[in-house]
C-alpha cells in the first residue's frame, strides 16, 4: 500500500510588498476571487480553480520570517502544497522516516478543499512543501478574525402584480 498518494497543487504561497495590488493583478490577469482574509496573519487567499493562491504581505506575521521581499537573491515562494488522497498520520511518518525526513508537526489547516490536516516538509534545496489531507467534515472557522467574504446573490426582479 502506498503511503502518500499525490493528487495534485493545492496551493501555493506568494510574499508580496502590497496585498492589494497583488489582488488587483491576480484578479485582473487571471480571474481569480478572493475567497478568504486573515488580517492578523497579513494573509489573503485567492481561488484559482481547484487551488488556491495565497499572498502574504512581506511585513506579516506569515510573511516576516522569510526575510526580506524577493529580489535576485531572494525567494519569493513560501511554500508549495501538494494535494492527499488520504491522510494517515502514522503511514506518513513511517514512510518519512524509512527515507531520513524528519516529519513536520500536523495540524489543521486551510487549503483549496477546506479545513484539513497537514504537515510541513523542507525539500533538499531548503523549500518548504505541504502535505494537505482531505478536508474535515467540520469546517467551521476556528481563527479569529478571518473574514470569508459570501457569494452575493442576484435581487430577484420585483414581480408586477396583476392590478399595475
Amino acid at each position: 500500500m502506498v503511503a502518500i498518494k499525490t493528487l495534485g497543487l493545492d496551493h501555493v504561497v506568494l510574499r508580496v510588498t502590497n496585498i492589494a495590488r497583488a489582488c488587483a493583478w491576480y484578479r485582473a490577469v487571471l480571474g481569480c476571487k478572493i475567497e478568504r482574509v486573515l488580517p492578523s496573519l497579513g494573509l489573503t487567499q485567492l481561488r484559482a480553480g481547484a487551488s488556491l493562491i495565497d499572498l502574504v504581505d512581506v511585513r506579516g506575521s506569515a510573511g516576516k520570517p522569510g526575510g526580506a521581499a524577493a529580489g535576485r537573491k531572494r525567494r519569493n515562494m513560501d511554500h508549495f502544497c501538494v494535494q492527499l488522497g488520504e491522510f494517515s498520520e502514522k503511514k506518513i511518518i513511517a514512510h518519512l522516516k524509512r527515507r531520513g525526513i524528519k516529519p513536520g508537526s500536523i495540524a489543521r489547516r486551510y487549503g483549496a478543499l477546506g479545513h484539513g490536516p497537514s504537515m510541513y516538509l523542507t525539500d533538499p534545496d531548503g523549500n518548504t512543501v505541504e502535505l494537505k489531507g482531505p478536508p474535515e467534515a467540520d469546517q467551521t472557522e476556528r481563527v479569529p478574525g478571518a473574514i470569508l467574504p459570501r457569494k452575493r446573490r442576484a435581487k430577484a426582479p420585483k414581480r408586477r402584480s396583476d392590478a399595475d
